[in-house]
């Protein structure tokens, strides 16, 4: 494996391991918690996480290595925060069993991406378009709140990201296949796969993860 897919998967653990980490110190403070969720403070970090994600998505071609590096941490963190409802509504033992199940399932597209010889940019524009109904989809059930409906949208969408896994693996790898081995270009693939497993992971809990009493 050459610099840039090994910089790209270097980071993404790295991004993983601040969200995961702040969720877990954040679900074990009571204080932490009733702040977070407990008032108009969620929101905000919602706000806040879509606009680091339309913000780093926009401009990352265009920063600085540091600059790209502290805007993925900083959303990293910041997922972090809403991240530790996981360890509240569910077991422990049932998310590192969900988690192994979504690092194996990862891995499987991830490797299917970098073996094919299928051009899988043909999909992208249909992958793209299925994420933003899935999205409308979420928000519409924030007022539904139907328990079949969401898990329709955690199927569909477990589909979509494994198809956006194995585009990002397969671009990531033309990209390392020209020689280009960029600080940046690492940084923006961490961020596309850290966002893959992540709603592959929270997908796959909402389907088979056992919930606290």
């Amino acid at each position: 494996m050459n610099q840039l897919l090994s910089k790209t998967f270097l980071w993404m653990f790295v991004g993983l391991l601040v969200t995961f980490l702040t969720g877990c110190i954040v679900s074990i403070n009571e204080n932490m918690l009733l702040s977070i969720f407990g008032g108009p403070i969620f929101w905000l970090i919602i706000i806040l996480e879509f606009a680091l994600v339309i913000f780093f998505s926009a401009r990352v071609h265009k920063m600085k290595p540091l600059t790209a590096k502290i805007c993925f941490l900083l959303y990293s963190f910041v997922s972090g925060l809403t991240f530790s409802s996981v360890f509240v509504g569910f077991e422990v033992s049932s998310v590192m069993y969900v988690f192994l199940i979504a690092a194996v399932v990862f891995a499987i597209f991830g490797a299917l991406g970098f073996l094919t010889n299928i051009d899988l940019n043909k999909i992208s524009v249909y992958l793209l378009m299925g994420l933003f109904a899935i999205i409308i989809c979420c928000f519409i059930n924030l007022f539904l709140l139907d328990t079949t409906f969401d898990l329709i949208i955690s199927i569909i969408a477990l589909l979509i990201f494994f198809g956006f896994t194995a585009y990002d693996i397969q671009k990531l790898k033309m990209l390392s296949n020209a020689g280009i081995d960029n600080e940046v270009v690492a940084i923006n693939g961490a961020f596309q796969l850290y966002l893959d497993f992540i709603n592959i992971f929270l997908h796959l809990l909402s389907i088979i993860g056992d919930s606290r009493d």
